[in-house]
């Protein structure tokens, strides 16, 4: 408990934190609402199925921003696109996370070959140019699911936490209470349960934050360029419709604008949140910032 406690005094008063935290519980909020937003839409209907309005309506008080090429309503399309590239960025951030949190802990705590072998697989996928096996990946299995999506982006993303995290337990485990906790007979597993993974919440924190940036803007990335999996509607589908059939040409400037609206705001939030994190446990940082 004693860690945990010395970590709420530290993020105590954190600004950059704070605002971080309610930026992204506001973005939350909204996607996990979105489906009392499309049913406030659709009356009744399905305002994101085709034919629900006319095309290329302009933005009104019936379509807030407007319709698309097919008479689908923008708003209730944007905020279930929200919902699943939040989905997304969750779930591949969480598991990219276990895995790092997994290799680091026990290749950095028991060392030896072991702690070898592993950093050298964390280097190998480090350097391994991820988009362009993405990309052969999804012109060989298009059709999937959200959960294989969230699996395929955390195996290519779990390699940065983990090389942060493996570097402070380096350093944890030569500490006393490491020492008492082996001379008592602990198990390798609750030293590392009890005793490192709460010395160490603020960058497991930090690289889930990190991880679930990258997971979104991964898929992003794919959609931009019309290699994402089909039949998942998120935000970065929403900007490659937008581009393909010419929504700013055409007035329809909503379809392309609230999706990187949106997407900026997730990078905002989370990023203050890394800052937040950083300036907390961060001597240096804490100097920098006067606290």
């Amino acid at each position: 408990m004693k860690p945990i406690r010395a970590l709420g005094r530290r993020l105590r008063g954190n600004v950059r934190l704070t605002v971080g935290l309610v930026l992204l519980f506001i973005i939350v909020v909204i996607g996990a609402l979105h489906g009392v937003i499309i049913d406030a839409i659709g009356k009744g209907q399905d305002p994101t199925a085709i034919g629900f309005g006319q095309r290329w309506l302009q933005p009104s008080p019936q379509h807030l921003l407007g319709t698309d090429q097919v008479g689908r309503d923008v708003m209730a399309m944007v905020v279930a696109g929200l919902w699943t590239s939040l989905k997304i960025g969750a779930l591949g951030g969480a598991l990219s996370t276990i895995i790092g949190i997994v290799v680091a802990f026990f290749a950095a705590y028991r060392g030896g070959w072991l702690d070898s072998l592993l950093a050298t697989t964390t280097d190998l996928f480090l350097v391994i140019p991820t988009l362009p096996l993405l990309i052969a990946y999804s012109g060989f299995a298009s059709h999937i699911s959200l959960f294989q999506v969230s699996v395929i982006l955390a195996v290519f993303s779990w390699a940065g936490a983990s090389r942060t995290i493996r570097s402070h337990v380096l350093s944890l485990r030569t500490r006393s209470y490491v020492d008492l906790a082996k001379i008592s007979k602990e198990s390798d597993v609750k030293i590392v349960l009890f005793e490192l993974v709460p010395n160490m919440l603020p960058y497991i924190a930090l690289g889930l934050a990190l991880a679930v940036i990258n997971t979104i803007f991964a898929l992003v990335g794919l959609e931009l360029i019309g290699l994402g999996p089909s039949g998942i509607q998120d935000l970065g589908l929403l900007i490659n419709s937008s581009v393909q059939n010419g929504a700013l040409s055409l007035g329809a400037w909503p379809m392309f604008v609230a999706p990187i609206v949106l997407l900026t705001a997730i990078f905002f939030a989370l990023n203050l949140i890394n800052v937040g994190l950083d300036e907390a446990f961060n001597p240096r940082l804490r100097k920098v910032a006067g606290a």
